[in-house]
């Protein structure tokens, strides 16, 4: 690629913009913000190059290619089905894509609103191929991933005590002040 080895890229006129989104999206789903800031970086400095951007957001709304909501769907889907995260993890990384709180919270919903956690953290126990800790060392380790994987402390607690491991409950979401929701 041209950029990487050091060149500066010429900057786009809008239908270089719509181009460079179009190809952007059929590599990989991003949200209206992380295709913005790829496209301004891309754009004619100044007033033209932010109505470009623009002008090429809406146009890629219109034709169905650019939609937070679908983003939201799919991103919350994939993390849940395929990796097994827990709905705290899952909300942090839509926070990290830009998606606005109140879709991310609905999208949540949707799709976290009838899972049993347990049930998920169990899932992602084996898709990790996680073993049953023996000691404190190990325990411990077993608690920071599974709340890492965005499940709550009493999830965590009962998919320990499942193991057989002896454990002192302490409510961390309590402690944490309960970011990002998502009870068992």
């Amino acid at each position: 690629m041209a950029g990487r080895s050091g060149r500066a890229r010429a900057p786009l006129d809008e239908s270089g913009l719509l181009e460079y989104a179009v190809r952007s999206l059929s590599s990989k789903m991003k949200s209206e913000r992380d295709l913005r800031r790829k496209m301004t970086e891309r754009a004619q400095p100044g007033e033209r190059g932010v109505a470009a951007v623009e002008a090429v957001l809406l146009r890629l709304k219109d034709l169905g290619y650019l939609s937070d909501e679908r983003f939201a769907a799919d991103y919350v889907r994939l993390r849940k089905e395929n990796e097994r995260y827990g709905r705290r993890r899952v909300a942090q990384g839509l926070m990290q894509q830009g998606i606005p709180q109140e879709l991310a919270s609905a999208s949540l919903e949707t799709a976290y609103g009838e899972v049993d956690e347990a049930s998920l953290a169990k899932e992602y126990v084996a898709r990790k191929r996680m073993k049953r800790p023996e000691g404190d060392k190990e325990t411990s380790r077993a608690v920071r991933r599974l709340l890492g994987a965005g499940f709550s402390s009493q999830t965590v607690w009962k998919v320990l005590r499942e193991w057989g491991a002896e454990v002192e409950e302490v409510d961390v979401d309590e402690i944490e002040g309960r970011e990002g929701g998502g009870e068992a």
